[in-house]
């Protein structure tokens, strides 16, 4: 029985024999009648080598050294001049622009209003009237009705800090150029 078996799979098997002679023929066809044209590769023209010369100067993301020499860039100083205090420890939220920072709520304790105030990377932190943020010495002045208003210290190219008032809302998200 099993041999019956066994021829009869071999049997069944023979003809299951894949018939390719057209699928030859095509392709016989096709290679004589198609012309195989390759562009040849593109000439390069060879450039007179460059020479770096500037390995021995300043890279221009460092800080010059203050030799003497050179050119001196003397900033036009102003009488009554405003000067943001650069003495001071910077407080942490200086560390976010202003349109990195979102006002999440406004509370009272002993008498003093605080905002708290959410970054763009997801920290909470509390502020009050005095306290400083945003990357231009920005102080606030006052904290009402989910605002906080302050003052930045902005440069004016001459050496002087013009004073500009901003303000930081509940409605404004952090990410949003709000101010």
């Amino acid at each position: 029985m099993k041999h019956i078996k066994l021829v009869l799979a071999a049997a069944i098997l023979s003809g299951c024999e894949a018939k390719v002679d057209d699928l030859q023929a095509f392709i016989a066809e096709v290679k004589q009648n198609t012309v195989v044209s390759v562009e040849p590769y593109p000439e390069f023209e060879s450039k007179p080598t460059f020479i770096y010369s500037a390995d021995t100067l300043r890279s221009p993301f460092q800080q010059p050294r203050n030799t003497g020499a050179g050119v001196e860039v003397k900033v036009a100083s102003q009488p009554n001049c405003a000067q943001p205090d650069f003495n001071r420890t910077k407080q942490p939220l200086e560390k976010f622009g202003i349109d990195a920072l979102a006002i999440n709520g406004v509370f009272q304790s002993n008498g003093k209003q605080w905002a708290l105030i959410q970054s763009n990377t997801g920290s909470l932190f509390k502020a009050t009237i005095g306290d400083y943020l945003g990357l231009f010495f920005g102080k606030i002045d006052s904290i009402q009705n989910g605002t906080v208003s302050f003052t930045e210290m902005l440069p004016d190219g001459a050496g002087c800090w013009q004073k500009k008032p901003a303000t930081l809302t509940m409605q404004s998200k952090a990410g949003e150029n709000n101010v």
